[in-house]
Parts: C-alpha cells; structure tokens; sequence
C-alpha cells in the first residue's frame, strides 16, 4: 500500500508545484502589465468619449439643419406658387405684363416670341421669351427696371440694342426666360 501512495503522493506534487507556477506567471503577467494597459486603456477611453462628443455635436447640428429645412421648404413652396404661373394660363399673363410694361415705359412692341421646353423631373417648363420694343433710352431702362421689379419671374439672358429703322430710336432685343407650374 506504501507504493501506490508514493505515486499518489508524487502527482499531487507535481500538480501543485504546476498551479504554483501558472500562479506565479499570471501575477508576473498581471504586474508586468497592469501600469501600461490601465494607462493605455483610459486614454482609449477617454478618445472614445471624445469622439462621442463630437460625434454626438454633430447628430445636434444636423438635427438643426434639418429642423430649419423646413421652413425653406415652406418658402420654397410660396416662391413656386407666386413666381411660377400655370402653363394654362401663363402665356397671356406674360405676355399681357410685358406689353404694361413696355406701354408704360414709352416702348412700341415689335415683336413678341415664346419657345417653350420641359424641364424633366422639377415640374416646370422652361419658356424662353424673345422681346423687341422700340423707343428713346430712358424708355427703355424703365422697362428693364419694370422686368426686375415685376411681380413675375423672369431671367435676362440676353441684351442687344440697335439703332431703329424710324429714325432717332433704339431697338431693344431681349432674349428672357421665365418658368411655368406644369
């Protein structure tokens, strides 16, 4: 019996002596560690909590953003109502505005031509107006003061004067675009 409990006697030995020793190397792993790892371990979590502020004071200024859009998109729809006419009806609406306009400025219409183009995926036409009038300088610097103070929208491409067939007069060729509701 004195033999079997040498073998006994020897593993359990040699099991402590192994615990002791895988022990001693996790407090050796655990000291030598310890400093470095907590140190670098609150930097990264101090750069994460930064970065979640900035991150978080970005979300803030987008929520802002998004808040103040939509009263843009509320200005967006009164400019679209008012500016913009219906095709139905715009054409003579144009076209009776720019023959006041000239009337009142002293102008004399020569000439008044639409083209008209679909502008794909906005919900507008794009109407492209060529004008010619007739009448003294000061005529006709009212009149483009009426186009940019009227109450409809138009956009000057283009503006050529010429010297007119009646005598002392200047010919104005105006090449405008405005836009329809479709």
């Amino acid at each position: 019996m004195t033999q079997p409990w040498r073998v006994l006697k020897k593993w359990l030995v040699g099991a402590l002596v192994a615990l002791f020793l895988a022990d001693l190397a996790l407090v050796y792993v655990t000291w030598q560690s310890s400093p470095e790892s907590v140190a670098a371990m609150r930097e990264q979590r101090d750069r994460l909590e930064r970065r979640y502020k900035e991150l978080k004071g970005d979300v803030e200024r987008g929520d802002r953003i998004r808040a103040s859009l939509g009263t843009g998109q509320k200005e967006y729809d009164e400019f679209y109502k008012s500016a913009f006419l219906n095709s139905a009806d715009g054409y003579s609406s144009i076209e009776s505005d720019l023959s006041a306009l000239a009337s009142k400025s002293g102008l004399r219409t020569i000439s008044t031509e639409f083209q008209q183009k679909e502008v794909k995926g906005r919900g507008v036409t794009d109407v492209g107006i060529t004008e010619t009038v007739e009448g003294n300088y000061q005529s006709i610097v009212q009149f483009i003061n009426g186009l940019e103070r009227s109450k409809y929208f138009y956009l000057l491409k283009d503006l050529r004067l010429d010297s007119a067939s009646a005598g002392s007069g200047i010919r104005l060729h105006l090449e405008l675009h405005t836009y329809f509701r479709t």
